[in-house]
């Protein structure tokens, strides 16, 4: 895995996160992923038959 730069919308250059940082959360994403799942969704509604 590569290095990966986040910028904003300006474009400047907020962080960048190292490959051993990202090897780490992909380790951690194995062990527990409902760990980075996004908790501001909307429940799905049952579709109708």
């Amino acid at each position: 895995m590569n290095q990966v730069k986040i910028y904003d919308r300006s474009g400047s250059l907020k962080k960048i996160i190292s490959a051993k940082e990202l090897k780490k959360r992909a380790d951690m994403l194995i062990t527990n992923p409902m760990q980075y799942r996004k908790t501001n969704r909307k429940p799905s509604s049952p579709k109708p038959a």
